[in-house]
């Protein structure tokens, strides 16, 4: 891989993972509601999951969208339906104090796993394979793409949970928090509209 080509990822893996979307959107609501330190396993599922995702799809199972045209709309289903069930859970998270004792972040298999229903995250990791995966390079270029991805998506990551511990010391009463906790579900539902409306092309 050229060092335009290195470049010209490392910077799309760092803006796609920077901006607002599902991910970011419920890491950071888990600062807040659970602290850094219990959201560690949610920010590696997000990213390693993600990687994986980026190999797998560079392998050649991007192609299976064009072999079997319905399971897109499957998985947009799938996605709207899983969004909204987490958007309604992060809606009513409870302060830590006052939490259930099954109230727990995402682990690190569920974080991992949300990245297949993730709209966003299955667009960056088709993205990065179709433009910067070296012509010719085979399971190679699929693998060099997945880990410089992981390997930037991370640390960016990490700073929305990270930020939203910092946001926590302003959000000390229950009004407040249930304000940001129902903003951020709001924000989740918000992120569904570029995939509804993608589905109707």
């Amino acid at each position: 891989m050229s060092y335009e080509i290195l470049s010209g990822l490392v910077l799309f893996a760092f803006a796609s993972s920077i901006t607002p979307g599902p991910n970011n959107i419920m890491l950071m609501a888990s600062g807040v509601n659970f602290g850094l330190r219990r959201t560690v396993p949610h920010m590696l599922g997000v990213s390693l999951g993600h990687g994986a995702m980026t190999v797998l799809l560079g392998l050649g199972l991007v192609q299976i969208f064009d072999w079997v045209p319905w399971l897109r709309t499957a998985l947009t289903v799938v996605s709207v339906a899983y969004l909204l069930w987490l958007a309604w859970k992060v809606a009513n998270s409870a302060p830590p104090a006052d939490a259930k004792q099954d109230a727990r972040p995402l682990t690190f298999r569920q974080a991992a796993g949300f990245q297949w229903v993730n709209p966003k995250a299955v667009y960056m990791s088709i993205y990065a394979q179709t433009t910067y995966a070296p012509e010719g390079a085979g399971w190679v270029g699929a693998v060099i793409v997945g880990v410089v991805f992981a390997m930037v998506n991370l640390p960016s990551v990490a700073t929305w949970a990270w930020g939203g511990t910092q946001v926590r010391r302003w959000l000390d009463g229950p009004v407040r928090l249930r304000a940001f906790n129902w903003t951020m579900a709001g924000l989740l539902v918000l992120s569904l509209y570029p995939l509804i409306l993608g589905s109707g092309d």
